[in-house]
């Protein structure tokens, strides 16, 4: 085998082992510390000031309800309903004219029975890094509960956790992997991306703004 061969090989291989070990021991990191403090059932949930709903499109491209959303709607209000939280922020992209996560969420939270006062939105939670830092840096939050699906709690809660924040996560019911199989397959990326953000880029939130009172 000619040498320039065997050299390309043997960089092929040593990028496959660190590749590998990089999106198993990313998983592994988020899943362990994120997974530890996140809940699926309420009454484990800890009682806070605000929760953190974390966004996402309300309706798939062919006009059907995202059941990824509607799950987090109903675990949200039932946060509220039950006196574990007295607020709601809900976090999501608004980059668009067209595109508006969180007044779709405050709009499903009232119809849920939320009063719209204990319902504040942050347009700019375009990433769950943004959402998490933005609720500690623009609304005044260093201790929340996160609402969303378990995968996606343990990875804002492992950023939250590893920012020096005091995060819990609410998981809401899980969407089987066959309906959006694309959503968890970016996930495995997303974690990766998650571990760099905070341990080695020290990513910021793409927008700041104003400090928002929370008042209650």
């Amino acid at each position: 085998m000619p040498r320039s061969l065997r050299s390309s090989l043997v960089a092929a291989v040593l990028l496959l082992v660190v590749t590998t070990a990089l999106l198993v021991g990313s998983d592994a990191w988020v899943r362990a510390l994120g997974g530890a403090h996140s809940h699926a059932r309420l009454q484990d949930v800890p009682q806070a000031r605000v929760a953190v709903v974390l966004g996402c499109a309300e309706r798939l491209a062919d006009g059907r309800l995202n059941r990824f959303f509607r799950h987090r709607i109903e675990a949200a209000a039932e946060l509220y309903r039950q006196g574990r939280v007295q607020a709601l922020i809900v976090s999501g992209d608004n980059s668009r004219r067209d595109y508006d996560e969180p007044g779709a969420m405050r709009e499903s939270l009232v119809s849920a029975g939320v009063p719209h006062d204990r319902i504040w939105c942050d347009y700019a939670g375009l990433r769950t890094l943004d959402s998490v830092l933005r609720a500690q840096r623009i609304f005044g939050q260093d201790e929340f509960i996160v609402v969303s699906q378990r995968f996606h709690n343990e990875r804002a809660v492992f950023l939250g956790r590893r920012l020096g924040l005091k995060v819990h996560g609410f998981n809401a019911a899980d969407v089987p992997v066959a309906v959006a199989p694309s959503t968890y397959l970016r996930e495995v990326l997303a974690r990766v991306k998650a571990v760099l953000d905070v341990c080695v880029l020290d990513t910021q939130p793409r927008h700041g703004g104003p400090p928002v009172e929370i008042r209650l």
